[in-house]
C-alpha cells in the first residue's frame, strides 16, 4: 500500500509567514490572558478549592431617621465578589428587585479585570427597568433593575453597590452573614436616631466569630454586627430552609417617641403586629350586596345538619370554585378584596380566599377567623419576631367546642380537618376582633394520616410474574395525586404515570389496564385497580425457582450522604404498606422462606413479614416515617437502618418441585 509523503515547504510564501505570525500573536496574546490571575485570586482559589465564588466583602447601612415626626429610612449596600471557578461566565446576568415599600434610589454596578499587575475597572452603562410579573404573581408591584457585567470570566470581581428607602417602618429586612460561598467579610450596620427604638433578634450565630457593638454618637445609637473569614454553607437536597440554617439578623423597630413626647408603638410584641394586620381588614365586606353569594351559601347548608358539615360544603366549594391566583400589589399584598368581588371573578389570592371564607361562613351564622401564619420556610415565632417577616400566608380557622380547624382554601382537595402540609407545625396568629387574637399551633399530622397501601395477588408464567393490585392512598399522598393528575389529561399520560410510579420489581414492569375509584373526592381514599406484568423477573433452574417478594425499594433512595452538613427534611409523615401475596404454582413447596425483619425508634420503623397460609405466601412490609425533619445528628443512625433495610431487601423466596 502507497503510503503518502508529507509535502516539504523549502521556502515559505508571504501570506503563510503573516499568517504564522498572526497566530503566534494571538496564541500568545491568549496564554497572556490566561495567565492573568491576580494574587487575590491565586490565594482564595488554593484556599476554597470547590467554590465557584468568594464573597469578598458585603456591607449593608441602615440609616434611621424621625423627620418631622415620620420615621425615614435609607439603605445603603455594597456587595463585592471574586470569581475563581469557571461558571463566572454564567454569572454576568444580574437583576435587582424593588416594590412600593423598597424604593431603589440609585444603582451601580462595574466588573473588574485583572490585566498586567491590576484591576481594570469596567463600569455597567446601561440598567433595564421592568415589571416583574412570574408565574404565580398576578398582579405585582414589583418591579425589575436588570444589567449584564461586562467582561465576566475566572478571576473577574464585581461590585454592585445599591441605595434603597423603606416606606414602612415595619418591613425592615433581614441581614444574612452567611453564604453558599465563602465570606472573607460582610457586615451590617444600623444607625438610628435615639427616638426610636429598634430591638433584634440573631438566629443561627453558634459558635460563629461573630462580633456585636453598640456606641453612641450624636443623637444616635450605632449597632454593628461583623463576620470575617467564615466558610461557605452546603446547599443540599430536601434541606431545611435557608433561615433555619445560615446565621442571620432580623432588627425591627418597637416605638418612637415624637417631638411633642407623644409614644408611637410599632412591633413592641405580637400585639402591636396583629393590631396593624387589623386595621388593614377591620372594614372588610361592607357592601351587604351579596345576595348571589347568599344563595350559594344556602344551597350549600340546606340539607346539612351539624356545623361541621356546613363548614365542609362551604369549605369544598371554596376549594372547588375560587381559583387561587397570587397578588402582590403595595397592601394590597396585605389586605383581602370584598368577599362580593371575589365571587364575581372566582379567583383570588390567599387572603381573598380566607376571606370569602370568612364572610360565607359569617352568612351561614357560624364564626370564622381570618389568620395570619408563615410557611415552614420562616422558621420563626411571633413571640421571637412580631413583625411581617414572621408570615407570608393567610388561612382561615374555625373553632368549636371540640376541635380547631384550619382552612387553606388556596390548595384543592384538602379534607377538613388536614392542614396544607407547608403550615403543620407553625404558629397561626387567629384573629378573634380588636386587640384580640390567640396564636395556636398547627398540629402536626401524624404518620396514620397520610397512607399509602399496595396489595398485590401475584402468579407466575414461566418467566413472567403477573398479577392484580390495588393502590389505596389518604391524606397529603392522595393531594399530591390528584394535584399532579390535574396537569396529565390524556390515557396515555396517565398510563405512563402509573408504569412509573407503580413500578415494581424492575423497569419491566408493565401496567395493562386499570380503574380508578373516588377520583377528586376529597373524604373518600383515592383507589386504582390495576392489572400488571414484570417480564423476566424470576430466576429458575430445573428443580427450583427464585423470587424476590420485595417489590418495591423506594425508600433506599433517602439513603442520605456521609458528610451531609443539613438536617433532612420531608413534606410530610406518612405510612407506605406493600402487601404482596404469591400463588404457589402447582408441583412447588417453599423451601426457603426469608426472615422476618423489624427495626423501629421513634423517628422511623420498618417490618417485613412472610407468611404461608394454604397454598400462598402472604409479604407484608411496612415503613413509617414520623418525623418530619431528621436532625443531622440522626443521620447516621438513619442509614444503618437503610443499610439493614437494604440486606433484607435481598432475600428472596425459593420453591423446589415436589419430589414424586
Amino acid at each position: 500500500m502507497m503510503k503518502l509523503k508529507p509535502k516539504l515547504f523549502t521556502k515559505k510564501p508571504n501570506f503563510v509567514k503573516k499568517t504564522i505570525a498572526l497566530l503566534l500573536f494571538s496564541v500568545s496574546i491568549s496564554i497572556n490572558l490566561i495567565a492573568q490571575f491576580s494574587p487575590e485570586y491565586e490565594l482564595f482559589k488554593e484556599k476554597y478549592p470547590n467554590s465557584q465564588a468568594v464573597m469578598l466583602n458585603k456591607e449593608t447601612t441602615y440609616y434611621i431617621q424621625l423627620i418631622k415626626d415620620e420615621i425615614d429610612i435609607k439603605v445603603e449596600s455594597v456587595e463585592e465578589l471574586l470569581y475563581i471557578g469557571p461558571t463566572a461566565k454564567f454569572s454576568s446576568k444580574e437583576s435587582v428587585q424593588h416594590s412600593t415599600f423598597f424604593n431603589l434610589l440609585s444603582i451601580n454596578a462595574s466588573t473588574f479585570v485583572y490585566n498586567n499587575g491590576k484591576y481594570i475597572e469596567n463600569k455597567v452603562k446601561e440598567f433595564k427597568e421592568s415589571d416583574e410579573l412570574s408565574g404565580s404573581i398576578f398582579h405585582d408591584d414589583t418591579k425589575t433593575t436588570s444589567f449584564i457585567y461586562p467582561y465576566m470570566k475566572e478571576g473577574v470581581k464585581t461590585k454592585l453597590a445599591k441605595v434603597e428607602k423603606i416606606t414602612n417602618p415595619r418591613f425592615l429586612m433581614s441581614h444574612f452573614l452567611g453564604d453558599y460561598s465563602p465570606v472573607i467579610h460582610n457586615k451590617l450596620t444600623i444607625v438610628v436616631d435615639k427616638a426610636i427604638k429598634l430591638n433584634f433578634k440573631t438566629f443561627n450565630f453558634n459558635d460563629l466569630p461573630i462580633t456585636y457593638s453598640e456606641t453612641e454618637k450624636k443623637g444616635t445609637t450605632i449597632y454593628s454586627w461583623e463576620v470575617n473569614n467564615l466558610d461557605k454553607f452546603e446547599s443540599e437536597k430536601k434541606s431545611t430552609s435557608v433561615r433555619s440554617r445560615l446565621p442571620h439578623i432580623i432588627p425591627y423597630i418597637t416605638e418612637y417617641t415624637t417631638k411633642k413626647g407623644e409614644t408611637i408603638k410599632l412591633l413592641n410584641d405580637v400585639s402591636g403586629l396583629y393590631n396593624w394586620y387589623y386595621s388593614l381588614v377591620s372594614g372588610l365586606n361592607a357592601d351587604n350586596n351579596n345576595s348571589e353569594l347568599k344563595l350559594i351559601v344556602d344551597s350549600l347548608t340546606k340539607d346539612k345538619i351539624s356545623e361541621t358539615e356546613k363548614v365542609k360544603a362551604i369549605y369544598y366549594w371554596t376549594q372547588q370554585n375560587i381559583k387561587y391566583v397570587a397578588f402582590e400589589y403595595a397592601l394590597g399584598g396585605f389586605i383581602p378584596r370584598e368577599a362580593t368581588d371575589i365571587f364575581n371573578k372566582k379567583y383570588g389570592d390567599c387572603k381573598d380566599n380566607s376571606n370569602i371564607l370568612f364572610e360565607m361562613l359569617k352568612i351561614a351564622n357560624i364564626s370564622g377567623h381570618l389568620t395570619w401564619i408563615g410557611t415552614r420556610s420562616l422558621p420563626y415565632k411571633y413571640t421571637e419576631v412580631p413583625t411581617p417577616l414572621s408570615d407570608n400566608h393567610m388561612i382561615l380557622t374555625y373553632i368549636n367546642e371540640k376541635d380547631t380547624l384550619f382552612l387553606d382554601a388556596t390548595g384543592r382537595y384538602y379534607k377538613l380537618g388536614i392542614p396544607s402540609s407547608f403550615i403543620q407545625g407553625k404558629e397561626a396568629l387567629v384573629g378573634i376582633g380588636e386587640n384580640n387574637f390567640k396564636i395556636i399551633t398547627v398540629p402536626i399530622m401524624p404518620p396514620e394520616a397520610t397512607i399509602a397501601k399496595d396489595s398485590v395477588y401475584l402468579y407466575l408464567d414461566n418467566k413472567t410474574v403477573k398479577g392484580k393490585g390495588n393502590l389505596y392512598l389518604t391524606g397529603y399522598n392522595k393531594i399530591d395525586l390528584y394535584n399532579y393528575f390535574e396537569r396529565i389529561k390524556t390515557p396515555k399520560e396517565i398510563t405512563e404515570f402509573f408504569n412509573t410510579n407503580l413500578r415494581k420489581g424492575s423497569n419491566k414492569f408493565l401496567v395493562e389496564n386499570y380503574v380508578e375509584k373516588n377520583k377528586y373526592d376529597y373524604d373518600e381514599p383515592y383507589e386504582v385497580d390495576y392489572d400488571f406484568s414484570i417480564d423476566d423477573y424470576i430466576t429458575s433452574s430445573e428443580k427450583e425457582i427464585y423470587i424476590n417478594m420485595n417489590l418495591s425499594k423506594k425508600i433506599l433512595e433517602y439513603k442520605l450522604k456521609e458528610d451531609r452538613k443539613n438536617d433532612f427534611e420531608v413534606e410530610f409523615k406518612n405510612i407506605n404498606q406493600s402487601i404482596n401475596v404469591l400463588e404457589i404454582p402447582n408441583g412447588y413447596e417453599i423451601s426457603y422462606l426469608p426472615e422476618n425483619f423489624e427495626q423501629k425508634n421513634e423517628f422511623y420503623s420498618a417490618t417485613i413479614n412472610y407468611e404461608q397460609k394454604d397454598n400462598q405466601i402472604i409479604y407484608n412490609n411496612q415503613i413509617v416515617l414520623n418525623f418530619i425533619v431528621l436532625k443531622q445528628e440522626n443521620h447516621a443512625s438513619f442509614n444503618e437502618f437503610l443499610k439493614q433495610l437494604s440486606k433484607a431487601f435481598k432475600e428472596s423466596v425459593v420453591l423446589k418441585k415436589i419430589s414424586n
